[in-house]
């Protein structure tokens, strides 16, 4: 037998070894019905890929614009609720569908049309930009009197610079807070039909007047006859489904006719943005799935101690109303309360940074609509969220995607930070970005040399909206609500602390995240961040640890991480130091069975003609305290197995590809 022979015959039965993983991220679901796809950076199960392979099968009537969606995201819905072909069905199955179609149609082309004519009159008078705020005014008021599907298209377009102008987002965001409510009566009937018996039978009281009116639905405050305990009662809009199918079919048979100019101004057709709308507004419509996306949210946060996220009773709910736990605090949209009632702003800005951040990085499942009415301040120093209707899922691959952005923009590798566009979907394959990329130095390093206490997210948003207006870029639907989500709690952050700086939090974060994340793909964005045009930054090191030091230090000092309600320290995910086990470990690994890596770290150590002995020690000083050293020891050779295993593997698989 030669040697060819015989390693071959070891990699195979290395790989049929238990427990057996090549050094590449894995993916697991973020929560159920939520598959993650696979790509060249985002490896997945041969389960996954074969459950992605059926329904790609199944999917042959399907349209091409929702195909693009899932390839684009990285994450499919087995059992969604919109497509294009099942809104058909569903609006024209019922009778006089043609009569009623026609009837809204001209309804909304006569009052589109006449508010359209008024800015052409503008144009051609020449006051355009003089009347700007009392057209947007009216545009407002316009999407009101049309109803929940336009005043659900206003909140959307409140939030995407690549279809509207800023001064007509600013108007449009009062719909997120500011929407009529329907009377009592009708809501305490329907809610009678979901519960299937009166009213009193279930509530010993219920508020007379509405808590909250938003697009779909209003809330309102009861107590539970059963155990006096209170609650908050989301009830839905009536008769509100058929309309929002009527007008989701309309709005596509328009984009149908609107797809030349959107590729052109946008890079996409018009099809693909209706799409990405219709699916997450008949999400909404379902109060059903919001109450799993409750569940979601409570076993992400069920070991934070800082969050709270209220229980949802599903017994007494159903698809038009939704029964939940009524958080006693104080919503954002009263600062002066807050202020009032002596909490630790410092320490609930710090926590609600902190929680926003696990959500997009590490939850990949993320709250889509965090304005101050849905956002509470805790009197014990906790931040609570309501209202999970509109939630948003970023695939494990976006998630890299988004912290590679970051690695880019800290090592000012302006020319990835385009491809990154590219990956997320804010251009289409193929675009060249090389016009691109000059703007974006010219935003980050306007924004960044100001420095971390003067940054922040609205002025780079500002200047990226003007990008955004120039070139063919389009905001998928899931990076509106980061970016919404991202601005609208430094908003919050601002409102209750005007010197408060979002990024001091942030950064700490994210190096905490780089420094200290079991997933074995974010030690690789480490080695990109420490390794600057093949040489190591010690000092970019020290200020990670620092940062990171930092974020533990303050999270452990908040006034939330008390005992509370009889739970013990035990209980709770309280990290009281820098645990560095894991990428101690990996670190190890990789020096013995990466040689690139291996070959990069000895010339850190030889940089210069000299052994870097110094800066090692000051690195070894900063982390002395967080690390305990003989259980450290204890992990590494409890793996070493494992790391000889992969080094051996890795031998042999570079044997074998030399020959």
């Amino acid at each position: 037998m030669d040697s060819i022979t015989i390693l071959n015959s070891f990699h195979t039965f290395t790989k049929s070894l238990p427990n057996y993983h090549p050094f590449t991220t894995t993916t697991t679901t973020t929560t159920r019905l939520r598959v993650s796809l696979s790509s060249s950076n985002d490896a997945v199960s041969s389960n996954n890929k074969d459950a992605l392979l059926l329904l790609q099968l199944n999917k042959a009537s399907s349209n091409s614009a929702m195909e693009q969606l899932d390839i684009e995201r990285g994450v499919c819905i087995p059992f969604r609720k919109y497509s294009p072909q099942s809104v058909r069905n569903k609006v024209l199955e019922s009778r006089g569908a043609v009569l009623s179609l026609m009837s809204r149609g001209v309804e909304i082309v006569w009052k589109l049309g006449f508010y359209w004519s008024t800015l052409t009159y503008d144009f051609l008078v020449g006051r355009d930009e003089e009347v700007v705020p009392y057209r947007a005014r009216q545009l407002r008021n316009l999407l009101c009197d049309l109803g929940p599907s336009f005043i659900k298209a206003g909140q959307v377009l409140a939030n995407r610079p690549d279809i509207i102008r800023e001064d007509y987002m600013n108007e449009l965001c009062i719909l997120q807070d500011d929407v009529p409510s329907f009377p009592n009566d009708i809501a305490f009937r329907i809610i009678e039909e979901e519960l299937g018996q009166p009213l009193e039978a279930v509530f010993s009281k219920i508020s007379s007047e509405t808590i909250a009116a938003a697009s779909l639905g209003q809330v309102y405050r009861a107590t539970l006859r059963s155990t006096g305990e209170d609650v908050a009662i989301k009830v839905q809009r009536p008769g509100i489904e058929p309309l929002i199918y009527r007008d989701l079919f309309l709005f596509r048979t328009l984009a149908s006719f609107l797809n030349g100019i959107s590729i052109q101004k946008l890079g996409c057709n018009a099809e693909l943005i209706v799409d990405e709308f219709g699916e997450k507004l008949l999400e909404e419509l379902d109060y059903t799935l919001e109450a799993r996306n409750l569940e979601d949210f409570l076993e992400n946060f069920k070991n934070d101690p800082t969050v709270k996220i209220p229980l949802a009773y599903k017994q007494l709910s159903g698809p038009r109303v939704l029964v939940m736990e009524w958080i006693d605090g104080i919503r954002c949209t009263n600062p002066k309360a807050i202020k009032e009632a002596g909490i630790d702003l410092d320490g609930f800005l710090t926590i609600g940074v902190s929680a926003a951040l696990r959500q997009l990085l590490e939850f990949g499942l993320f709250h889509g609509d965090p304005h101050p009415g849905n956002i509470f301040a805790m009197r014990d120093g906790r931040i609570a969220y309501v209202d999970f209707g509109n939630v948003a899922v970023l695939s494990q691959q976006n998630k890299q995607i988004l912290i590679d952005a970051v690695v880019h923009a800290v090592n000012e590798d302006y020319a990835e930070m385009a491809n990154d566009f590219t990956r997320l979907g804010f251009l289409t394959p193929g675009t060249d970005v090389t016009p691109i990329i000059p703007a974006l130095e010219a935003i980050w390093q306007n924004s960044a040399g100001k420095g971390l206490s003067d940054f922040n997210f609205r002025s780079v948003t500002g200047k990226f909206n003007q990008l955004v207006y120039n070139y063919p870029i389009r905001i998928p639907e899931r990076f509106s609500l980061v970016i919404r989500s991202l601005l609208t709690q430094e908003g919050i952050c601002f409102t209750l602390k005007p010197d408060f700086k979002f990024l001091e939090v942030a950064y700490p974060y994210v190096a905490k995240r780089l420094l200290t994340d079991p997933n074995p793909a974010l030690r690789e964005r480490l080695i990109q961040v420490l390794f600057k045009d093949g040489l190591f930054q010690w000092k970019r090191l020290e200020n990670l640890i620092v940062l990171a030091k930092e974020n533990v230090a303050k999270m452990s000092s908040n006034p939330a991480l008390q005992v509370q309600n009889g739970k013990s320290q035990r209980d709770l995910k309280v990290e009281r130091k820098l645990d560095l086990t894991d990428t101690i470990k990996d670190g190890a690994r990789l020096f013995l069975v990466d040689e690139g890596i291996r070959r990069q770290l000895l010339l850190a150590l030889t940089e210069d003609s000299k052994l870097h002995i110094e800066e090692l020690v000051d690195v070894y000083r900063l982390v002395e305290d967080q690390i305990d050293i003989p259980s450290v020891a204890v992990e590494v050779v409890r793996d070493f197995p494992t790391v000889v295993r992969d080094a051996l593997l890795s031998w042999s698989e570079s044997v074998l590809s030399d020959r």
